[in-house]
């Protein structure tokens, strides 16, 4: 199963990190996912890719694939 889902945030009132929560949130809602946990290894990679895998470590409820990738693919020069 792939499916591919991409959250344009332009809102200046927000930081970073609150886009990235945000856009999560709304990938969650779009698939029908609870939120995942976010353990020290995304953290530890998101901050040094821009990106981390959500496993199966990372949900509470059971989940029917691999993985779910987030990655920020552009941003502002603000942040």
């Amino acid at each position: 199963m792939l499916q591919d889902l991409t959250i344009c945030d332009d809102s200046k009132d927000k930081n970073r990190t609150k886009k990235v929560f945000d856009a999560l949130d709304e990938v969650c809602y779009a698939f029908d996912l609870s939120r995942p946990i976010w353990l020290n290894t995304n953290i530890d990679e998101f901050k040094r890719n821009d990106k981390t895998r959500f496993r199966r470590d990372n949900f509470i409820d059971d989940i029917d694939f691999d993985f779910l990738e987030i990655h920020v693919i552009e941003e502002d020069d603000d942040f």
